[in-house]
């Protein structure tokens, strides 16, 4: 398939998929905003669902940036056995399928929980996971390693000359927060607390599990229950276009809040930054032990629940597991020769109205362009029949800026150091796929095939919107938790994050080895 992409014309195939891309998106979101009635078309209650997903947002990522600073300031200057090991899993939650991560909280606040026996015991009413507080709970669950790893590169980024310097003059750790941390936290806070901000804006599969209710519901699941209950496209598409606009402005003002840091380069960044002794190592000791422990301690749970019981599983389970497992290779390969195509492109004509079409998907939620597709399609195509080929094609278009991001330098790279030898050579066609491209671009290719594999295969966003009697696996695992089929849903859940796990591992090893 990209054999036949690079025969095409340098630039054109890029330029043509570009098109395309665009075509699809923005039509798509015409198609929504032609549907849309206006915002007399809203309720009392989509106009609540609007402020309950503005406030649990800000309340989200709030949480989430303020937990975030003691965990990474310990990480960044303690050394202990399994911090290589413990970084690394902070980024786990981000292909973690949510569905997953939401039964794993469970197992742990829920009714029948760890948590909730241990305040039973103790004579004090139980806590509820069900509602905003569950919402948030999973908001910050997710969006703590995020928050964790991004504050965590701040701290590395400060030159380890001005820790040094702050020695000599002997700084206290007073000192050292004023003069260093506290700068480096105005440049770095901002950008955190707003990806987390744009994330939980187009929550959907958490509201639909812990939320709902006039008190809990997101504009997404607003959308959901519009477009499925009440069938009406017109105030779905309302909703659409308000959540399209929500993300726009949350954009525009993180170009507006982006503050820069002050600390300049150093030839030694990165380098260990010693921590103060006493008490304060105590303190960064507990911060680090919290974050793991509320971090794995839903996946452990859920794990041992489940695995046990994974041979008992019925058919259907087994059969949604397949169904995924070709839907999340066929939107992986799809968004792999999309993203090399335009990235290729873009290092060979440096052409930004490409890079741009490459991360128009990032305007629009899933449910949004559902939405879309379906409205543009309903005339000709069943809603049975084009469930699956709708979820693959926008998990597909969703990975598509993630591949891009990845490829993107290393295409540029690829381009400045071989480029010239390869024309001189005439290697063009198939041989310059086969003998350069991907010998070279291997690990990154590695990398967006796993994430999009990855994403693909826990989805449960798209797949919602359309009836269907032919299941993927994180909806047969909704369905387990609808029936209260909890120990056949724990056992679902573990074995949709092994092949989660399992497809990133295979393709970003492939990468690594190849």
């Amino acid at each position: 398939m990209a054999a036949g992409v690079l025969a095409i014309r340098r630039g054109a195939g890029g330029a043509l998929i570009a098109a395309a891309l665009a075509v699809l998106i923005l039509g798509t979101l015409a198609a929504v905003a032609w549907q849309a009635r206006g915002f007399s078309a809203l309720s009392p209650w989509d106009l609540r669902a609007i402020w309950f997903t503005i406030w649990q947002a800000i309340v989200s990522a709030s949480l989430s940036a303020l937990l975030a600073v003691p965990v990474a300031r310990a990480l960044a200057r303690r050394r202990f056995p399994g911090r290589a090991l413990l970084v690394t899993l902070l980024g786990a939650p981000f292909i973690l399928p949510v569905i997953v991560a939401i039964m794993g909280l469970i197992s742990v606040f829920g009714r029948n929980g760890l948590l909730n026996e241990a305040i039973r015991a103790l004579g004090l009413p139980e806590l509820s996971i069900y509602g905003w507080q569950g919402v948030i709970l999973a908001h910050v669950f997710f969006n703590l390693p995020l928050s964790v790893r991004l504050i965590l590169q701040g701290w590395q980024s400060i030159p380890a000359e001005r820790f040094r310097l702050a020695e000599s003059l002997d700084f206290g750790p007073r000192d050292i927060a004023r003069h260093l941390e506290r700068p480096m936290l105005r440049a770095v806070l901002p950008g955190a607390w707003l990806a987390v901000f744009l994330i939980c804006l187009t929550s959907f599969t958490v509201a639909l599990a812990l939320g709902g209710g006039p008190k809990a519901t997101t504009v997404e699941l607003a959308i959901y229950q519009a477009f499925r209950f009440d069938f009406d496209l017109g105030r779905a598409a309302t909703l659409g276009m308000v959540q399209i606009a929500i993300c726009v402005l949350a954009m525009l003002l993180s170009r507006w809040i982006a503050i820069p840091s002050e600390f300049g380069s150093g030839l030694d960044l990165g380098r260990q930054i010693s921590g103060p002794p006493g008490w304060r190592r105590m303190l960064d000791n507990a911060a680090i032990i919290l974050a793991a422990l509320f971090l794995l301690w839903p996946m452990l749970a859920v794990t041992l629940r489940g695995l046990p019981q994974i041979p008992q599983l019925p058919a259907e389970v087994w059969s949604a597991a397949l169904r995924s497992i070709i839907m999340a290779l066929i939107s992986a390969c799809l968004a792999v020769t999309l993203s090399l195509t335009l990235a290729l492109s873009i290092a060979a004509n440096r052409s930004r109205l490409i890079e741009i079409a490459g991360m128009l998907p990032l305007v629009a939620s899933p449910l949004v362009l559902g939405t879309g597709l379906f409205i543009l399609l309903r005339g000709s195509v069943s809603p049975q029949a084009m469930a699956l080929p709708v979820t693959v094609a926008i998990n597909a278009i969703m990975a598509l800026p993630f591949g891009l991001r990845a490829l993107i330098p290393a295409a540029r790279d690829l381009r400045q150091n071989y480029g010239r030898l390869a024309d001189s050579l005439d290697m063009h066609g198939t041989a310059r796929l086969r003998l350069l491209i991907l010998p070279q671009l291997a690990r990154p290719l590695g990398f967006a095939a796993g994430l999009s594999a990855a994403l693909a295969m826990g989805d449960l966003g798209v797949i919602a919107l359309f009836p269907t009697d032919i299941p993927t696996l994180p909806l047969k695992l909704y369905q387990l938790m609808n029936s209260y089929r909890i120990a056949d849903a724990s056992a679902c859940a573990v074995l949709l994050m092994a092949l989660s796990f399992g497809l990133f591992w295979l393709f970003d090893r492939g990468g690594r080895l190849a």
